[in-house]
Formats: structure tokens, C-alpha cells, sequence
């Protein structure tokens, strides 16, 4: 959820009237957001006006900045009526171009872009608007990997413009706010231990060709998604702004695009007007013009609202309602069940019409709505079957005098693999793209890390020590949709003087039984199986994580299938080396899913 901080004062102004910390939360709350913090008792860096902090729902790309908080809120209480956004032709009649060459499909296939003419900025709206950029790259951008903004002073740049892919070494500018000509190659490595622009090299950095936007005259106005070019800068003193951005994912490309020039057309001389860009691609022939501010139409059922709700609206009330939230609606002329609604270019949230049921419950005010429980709507919650079973494992190893730890779910590569003498396939973890620091590099897939590195920060503690952890642990599977899936896995460790290879399989046992899995050994117990029970054994096991000789892997049969669940055994020494254990651990990790 971000957060976003605005000058009191200046949103109180926009507002019409002051607000008590009270009152505003009050506010916040009924329109769906939530004020953190309110820093005027605080202590504040020099100069800086008392703020007011605001959690903003991940999905209202529309509440990111200043202008779009005071905009919704002031429509919310009925002081504005949400305005009417328009596209107007440049003087000359002729739109500006950004032509786009085939090979950018190798790297940043889309492209869009929007000017905003004669825009008067000030220090706090050219902060916000700055503020917007970095919120929307962090946030529907997912740090500039699928869309990147760049923002240009018109006045020093001419189109038309192209948008090209070009090796490293045929690219050349001077990078915003330096003063030397770098190429593509000497402005990675010139941004590598940068801690701002660094974390997104990546990105580009291993490809063939790098994006490239020039002018008419060949000035490159950005290098994206990584920096624009000093040339042209914005300053406090730009008039007409030039927007270009680029992406992988044209919906969100066309999402980005609204929110900038929606939120900022404010401030031009005509406000909100919008000077459209058109986008010329030869080699596909998608030459379209951007942005498309037009309100989308969709509709509503009235009796789905009053169900969801438990109201009893007339389609005209409702219609009222969603005035409040921006949109613009009325009966429908088909149907009286039905409520045709526009929704403006700004609620790029709005998907499907329960999300126009949640705007109405907001506008009609949600501690208003009728209070059904227990008469109409009484549930019993019931946990999942796997949380269940987890609970239930969870206290039976409480009980059996182990303690619980609850370690980070993230490892480095070589905690979860070289240190426990595993090898790595490739196709096992999920690893992050851009690790923050070397500890986390993959999601587990293995317990074992998360309570050796316990016992390692605990070692000089009183011994023996008994731990355990009940979690999920996660590993790729190209066959789903979001190609990974989580398994549930028990695991425990023994740390002491003794090997404890005993206790921990007596954990074991004592689990198994609780999970009415009887202990059988050989053939003949496997034979005289029922089909509906569930029975386990175990059987000798050569892993270099465990000592030769002194490991064995768990077996369950159960309603006829037999599958290995997980092993258990006193660990290798150079395990204990790698975690700098000086005393014996035993282990024990299963895989729980097999019994649900």
C-alpha cells in the first residue's frame, strides 16, 4: 500500500476548510483511505511544513500525488464536479510524432506519449509532479520493468521523434544533471554503484540494442528505462512538457500515460486540456493517437448493488452515489434493473461492476450500511484443511517440548544448496531477479536453512536446543499459471552434546501417530495394508547433507499410494562447518500435504 505525504495546509486550502486530525481520518475512512500519520506535533527536517500521510490503495493509481487526493476528495464531498478532460489540437494543426523503428520489438516494443502546453509549475507542483513519476515506476511500473516515463521541456527539443534500438555503443548524450557525453556502455558502468538509477540496469543491460528516444535533430531525450538527457531537462521555468513512455505491457503503457496527464492538465493555461501525440509504427501499421481520455461505458444491476449492500436504492439514488466517486451514471433506458456508467479516465481500477458496488457502499457510507449479522448473513469461519493440519502438528511438537521459530522465508542460493551439499538443477528455486543484499536470493525449498541460521545465532545458548517450524516452502512448476507453487514441510532440529538422532525420530513417531499413520516394517506389513489406511516406514539414505550411514528417508502408503514424504538423520560435518555449528544436529523435514 503506498503512501503518499501532502502539505496540510495547501490540501486543508484546497479542501475549503481546516481539518482536526480527528476529523480528517474521519475522512479518509469514509472515502476508503487511511491517514497515517499527521507530522504537525513532530519533529520536522528545517523548513519543512507540517504533512499529512495517506495509505492509498495499491489499485488507485489516480491517488498518487497531491492534485489527485484534493481532486477525488473534493468530488467525494461534493465542492467540484470531477472535470471534463479534452484532447485539443496544437496550433499549427499538425500533432507531434514519435515514429517507432522495428527493432525496439527486440527490447521495449510499446511506446506513448502526451504534451502538456503552457504549464505554470511552482516548487511544490513540480515536486508532486516528480513525486507522481516515481510513484507510478514504483508501483503499476513495478520498478520500470514493465513501463518507464520520461519527461521533457518541449521548448528545447523538435519533433518529430523517433524511438529506436540501438547497440550501446552507437548510443551518445550527456546523462540529467551531468556534464559529460557518455555511450551506452560507459553509462552503465558509470551508474553501476549508483543507489538510485543502479537497481534498474539491469533491466537493459544484457541486451543486444538499448532504447533510444532522438529528436529531429538527433538529441536523445532518454536512454529508458533508465535516464533522460540533460538537454531537456524540466525546470520551474518549462512551459510545454513533452511526455514519452515506454513498455512491455501496452494496458499498463495507456494506464500510466491517463494518470500523468490527467492529474498535471490542471495546471495548464486552458485546464485540463490535453494535447494528443500520435504513435506512427511502419512495420506493424499500429499508428494510433495517445492518449485516449474518453470515458469507458459499462453497466450495472441494480439488484446485484442493493444484494451486495443490503439496500433498497432506486436506480436514480445509485446513479447520485456514484456522482460522489467520480463517475458519471444514470438509469439505463433498456432495462430498469440496469444502470448505464461512465467511468472516467482516471479509474483504470474499475474491472467489473462489484467494483462499482464497492463505490457505492463507500459514497453511501459504510458504517451506514444495515447491520444483517446474525439474523441474515451468520458464517462460521473454518480454517483451510492445510492450516488445520498445520495447527494441529504445530501444538502436538509444542507439546513434545520443541520450540517454535518462524525464520525468513528468503536465503541466499548458497544456504539453500552449497551449504547443505545440494546441487542446484535450475529448475527447483524461485529466485528473485534483483536480489536487495546476498542473504536473499531465492525463496526456500528447504526448511533446513531457516533453523540452521537459528541455531547458528543461538549456538552459545544452554544445549541441548529443540526447534521446529511448521511453513511453506516454494518451487517452480512451469505447468501453472504463475509457474511455482508452495508445499507445506514440518521440519525440526536437535542441537547438543549427543547426536539426538533418537529424539528426533521419536518426533517423528510421536507425529506420525497423531496423524493415525501406524509405523510398518517390511513386505509383509505393507501387504496387509487396508486401502483406506495410512502407513509409514522408513528406509536407509545416501544424501551428502547427512552423515554416511546415519540418515533415512520417510515413507507413507496412503489409501494405496505410496510416495517418499522426507528424511530425517544426524547432519554432515561440513554442513555444521558451513553454519559454524561446533555440536552434533540431527533433522527431520516432511512434506504435510501427503495427509490432507
Amino acid at each position: 500500500m503506498p503512501t503518499v505525504s501532502v502539505d496540510k495546509a495547501a490540501l486543508f486550502k484546497e479542501l475549503g476548510r481546516d481539518y482536526t486530525t480527528e476529523e480528517f481520518d474521519e475522512l479518509c475512512f469514509e472515502f476508503g483511505i487511511e491517514l497515517d500519520e499527521d507530522t504537525t506535533n513532530q519533529e520536522r527536517p528545517d523548513n519543512e511544513p507540517p504533512q499529512l500521510k495517506i495509505d492509498i490503495p495499491a489499485n488507485r493509481y489516480d491517488l498518487l500525488c497531491f492534485e489527485g487526493i484534493a481532486l477525488m476528495l473534493n468530488v467525494f464531498l461534493g465542492r467540484k464536479p470531477f472535470p471534463n478532460y479534452r484532447l485539443v489540437q496544437p496550433a499549427s494543426g499538425q500533432l507531434e510524432k514519435i515514429i517507432v523503428k522495428e527493432d525496439t520489438t527486440k527490447i521495449r516494443p510499446y511506446v506513448s506519449g502526451a504534451i502538456l502546453r503552457n504549464v505554470t509549475f511552482d516548487e511544490a507542483r513540480y515536486q508532486s509532479f516528480i513525486g507522481l513519476q516515481d510513484k507510478l515506476h514504483q508501483n503499476i511500473a513495478r520498478q520500470r520493468t514493465l513501463v518507464s516515463i520520461g519527461t521533457h521541456d518541449l521548448d528545447t527539443i523538435k519533433g518529430p521523434f523517433t524511438y529506436e534500438a540501438l547497440p550501446p555503443k552507437d548510443i551518445r548524450f550527456t546523462p540529467l544533471n551531468q556534464t559529460k557525453e557518455m555511450n551506452g556502455e560507459e553509462l552503465m558502468a558509470f551508474y553501476d554503484k549508483d543507489r538510485h538509477l543502479g537497481r534498474y540496469l539491469h533491466i537493459i543491460r544484457d541486451s543486444p540494442v538499448y532504447p533510444v528516444i532522438y529528436d529531429s535533430n538527433r538529441v536523445v531525450c532518454s536512454l529508458p528505462p533508465i535516464i533522460n538527457g540533460d538537454h531537456s531537462k524540466i525546470t520551474l521555468d518549462t512551459k510545454n512538457v513533452f511526455i514519452e513512455i515506454t513498455a512491455l505491457d501496452k494496458t499498463k503503457l495507456e494506464i500510466v500515460n491517463k494518470i500523468m496527464v490527467t492529474m498535471f492538465s490542471l495546471y495548464t493555461s486552458e485546464p485540463f486540456t490535453i494535447e494528443p501525440v500520435e504513435i506512427i509504427s511502419e512495420h506493424n501499421g499500429e499508428t494510433r493517437v495517445t492518449p485516449d481520455i474518453s470515458a469507458r461505458t459499462t453497466q450495472a444491476e441494480l439488484s446485484y448493488i442493493n444484494q451486495c449492500c443490503d439496500l433498497n436504492l432506486s436506480a436514480e439514488e445509485v446513479s447520485k452515489l456514484l456522482t460522489k466517486m467520480a463517475y458519471k451514471a444514470r438509469p439505463s433506458k433498456t432495462s430498469s434493473n440496469l444502470i448505464d456508467v461512465d467511468i472516467p479516465p482516471t479509474r483504470a481500477d474499475i474491472l467489473h461492476q462489484v467494483d462499482i458496488m464497492e463505490d457505492v457502499a463507500i459514497a453511501y457510507g459504510f458504517n451506514e450500511l444495515p447491520r444483517s449479522f446474525p439474523s441474515k448473513s451468520g458464517t462460521i469461519a473454518q480454517p483451510l484443511p492445510v492450516n488445520k493440519l498445520t495447527d494441529i502438528i504445530r501444538l502436538e511438537a509444542a507439546m513434545a517440548g520443541w520450540s517454535e521459530v518462524l525464520p525468513l522465508i528468503l536465503c541466499s542460493h548458497d544456504e539453500n544448496f552449497a551449504w547443505l551439499n545440494r546441487k542446484d538443477n535450475g529448475n527447483t528455486a524461485v529466485k528473485l531477479a534483483n536480489p536487495k543484499t546476498l542473504e536473499f536470493q531465492v525463496v526456500r525449498t528447504s526448511l533446513l536453512p531457516g533453523l540452521l541460521k537459528t541455531l547458528k545465532e543461538n549456538r552459545y545458548h544452554t544445549v541441548p536446543m529443540k526447534i521446529f517450524e511448521v511453513s511453506d516452502v516454494a518451487f517452480k512448476d512451469l505447468s501453472l499459471e504463475r509457474k511455482s507453487r508452495n508445499e507445506r514441510h514440518f521440519a525440526a532440529a536437535w542441537y547438543g552434546k549427543t547426536s539426538g538422532f533418537e529424539v528426533v525420530h521419536g518426533l517423528l513417531d510421536r507425529v506420525m501417530a497423531m496423524l493415525k499413520s501406524a509405523f510398518i516394517t517390511g513386505e509383509e506389513g505393507l501387504e496387509n495394508t487396508a486401502v483406506s489406511e495410512s502407513r509409514y516406514w522408513i528406509e536407509e539414505l545416501d544424501d551428502p547433507t547427512y552423515f554416511p550411514g546415519h540418515a533415512a528417508s520417510v515413507h507413507v502408503n496412503i489409501g494405496g499410494k505410496e510416495q517418499v514424504i522426507g528424511s530425517f538423520g544426524i547432519l554432515h560435518p561440513t554442513v555444521l562447518e558451513n553454519y559454524e555449528l561446533k555440536l552434533p544436529v540431527s533433522t527431520l523435514e516432511i512434506n504435510i500435504e501427503a495427509f490432507l
